[in-house]
């Protein structure tokens, strides 16, 4: 058969169903944080500043440590439901330095998420914590970044945010 229609034959066999996602170990992010500022009840919730005072970064794709001067921008939406949005820089072994920019969500029980406004600690099984970073680097050796999207699981302790990032594949 010759004409449109064998092209279209053709066509359809050169076209495949994309892979599920996979999701690859990136990082680990200790992110060490100060007392929170708290602005007050806004229109939007209650907005708080967390100060980022430095950290650790350890993983199989990229390492290194959280410079002092980001923060976590946090506006609770009630008394279960808070919205994050944190922003800061990590500095690698070799210098370089990727921002970044990581917007979530943070639920649990009231009486959980209450402790944690409280700077108590629970038990992170029992909030729901997760994210979506983006990071931007001038590194060549870490373009992929750039270029890739990520998701992130979370658990908030008194003195620290422990974060574990994952390139979707």
């Amino acid at each position: 058969m010759s004409g449109p229609e064998s092209n279209n034959e053709a066509n359809n066999e050169a076209i495949h169903e994309p892979h599920a996602p996979r999701l690859e170990h990136v990082t680990t992010v200790v992110v060490d944080v100060g007392a929170p500022q708290e602005v007050g009840d806004t229109p939007q919730g209650r907005r708080r500043v967390i100060p980022i005072t430095g950290g650790t970064v350890e993983g199989p794709r990229l390492s290194g440590k959280v410079l002092p001067g980001g923060a976590d921008f946090q506006i609770i939406r009630s008394a279960t439901f808070t919205d994050i949005h944190a922003r800061y820089v990590i500095e690698t072994p070799a210098g370089e330095r990727v921002y970044v920019e990581n917007t979530g969500i943070r639920t649990g029980s009231a009486e959980d998420i209450a402790r944690l406004a409280r700077g108590e600690a629970v038990d992170p099984a029992r909030i729901y914590f997760r994210s979506y970073p983006r990071f931007e680097t001038s590194s060549p050796a870490l373009g992929w970044m750039n270029e890739s999207l990520f998701i992130g699981t979370g658990a908030r302790y008194p003195d620290r945010v422990e974060l574990r990032f994952y390139r979707i594949c």
